[in-house]
């Protein structure tokens, strides 16, 4: 169960409800009417607790659960253990994480994070010209410049600061400890603590006697329902905009490039660097440490193996891995090669 002091519990919920909204159906026999108080993972779940099982790995786990009603695959139902509700979804892991939404609002959206929910703190500074709408929060240390922008139901966590002329969208929530410069945000973005958006691109004339400075003219423009993890930077464009493209997630420990473009719904995992002007076409997928050098395309639907390095252009709905990164069957091919010429023997390895 999850710990009340920093999580809000919205249930109970009736199976019947659950079902409706994670569009699951209830197997024959299980009462709609019964009603589940959390959720809880298959070991530790007891008779009032909503589970799931996805993975073939933990069908054992399933076989002995104690939980009261389980998501699952409609192929699994036979073997549920007799007492145990059934919601029958084709893709158990979406529908639980729909159903843990229902009891956990809060843990999608983000809240406040020092109990000041629609309030602007006194301990906040707030510039006269800035516009915060009705319903947001403004949390204490927090610095908030002129012209700026906060659409309701906004979060400004603790000792955030949002420099002069960024607009905020409606129901966001910057952490505590984000830094915001020449940013227009969208609607329900998530931007985890140390995030730093829109402070210069890495631009330089390089040469004698020294380095000129290329001033860094454009925007970060992020599109609506992005959620980007800790201390990931995003640097504002060079003189086009760096654009973040709707619903996409990046992790934690991220470096995106100025001019880098994305479409919709990527998926960036944690210590990834994307070099300036290069364009993700809609769900690009690139694991972790990847390396993606500037003014490449990958198109829509590649993925991309984790640590590899990426320097040409990938097709569209192309599995990529390697250093440098190639289709993911040549790649396996030559690791295997090389594997097999490693376990060669020498001539006359072994002759006394």
């Amino acid at each position: 169960m999850a710990d009340p002091r920093f999580f809000t519990n919205k249930g109970p919920f009736t199976l019947g409800d659950i079902a409706e909204r994670v569009g699951a159906q209830l197997a024959p026999g299980t009462d709609a009417s019964r009603q589940v108080d959390d959720v809880a993972p298959l070991d530790s779940a007891q008779a009032a607790h909503l589970s799931f099982l996805d993975n073939p790995k933990y069908k054992e786990a399933f076989l002995s659960t104690s939980a009261g009603a389980c998501v699952v695959k409609p192929a699994m139902a036979d073997d549920a253990p007799e007492g145990v509700g059934l919601l029958l979804s084709e893709d158990p892991y979406r529908a639980f994480a729909l159903a843990s939404q229902l009891f956990y609002p809060s843990e999608v959206t983000g809240e406040d994070t020092l109990g000041d929910a629609g309030e602007i703190s006194p301990g906040a500074h707030v510039h006269p010209t800035a516009k915060i709408a009705a319903g947001a929060t403004v949390e204490a240390g927090a610095a908030i410049g002129a012209h700026v922008e906060v659409g309701a139901g906004t979060v400004i966590g603790a000792n955030a600061s949002i420099a002069k002329g960024c607009t905020i969208g409606r129901n966001c929530f910057i952490a505590p400890n984000v830094t915001i410069s020449h940013a227009h945000i969208g609607d329900r973005v998530i931007l985890h603590p140390g995030v730093c958006i829109g402070q210069d691109g890495f631009g330089f004339a390089m040469g004698l006697p020294h380095h000129e400075k290329v001033p860094q003219l454009g925007r970060v423009i992020i599109q609506d329902n992005v959620e980007i993890g800790a201390n990931t930077t995003v640097d504002r464009g060079a003189g086009p905009d760096t654009v973040i493209g709707e619903g996409t997630k990046i992790d934690n420990l991220v470096q995106i490039g100025h001019n880098v473009q994305t479409g919709r719904s990527c998926v960036i995992v944690s210590q990834t660097g994307i070099s300036g002007s290069t364009k993700l076409g809609d769900f690009v997928v690139l694991a972790a440490q990847v390396g993606v050098t500037g003014h490449l395309t990958i198109n829509s639907g590649a993925q991309i193996a984790a640590r590899s390095a990426v320097i040409h252009d990938v097709p569209p709905g192309q599995q990529y891995g390697g250093v440098p990164a190639r289709p993911v069957s040549e790649w396996r091919r030559e690791i295997v090669a090389l594997k097999r010429l490693g376990q060669r023997r020498k001539p006359g390895a072994g002759k006394e």
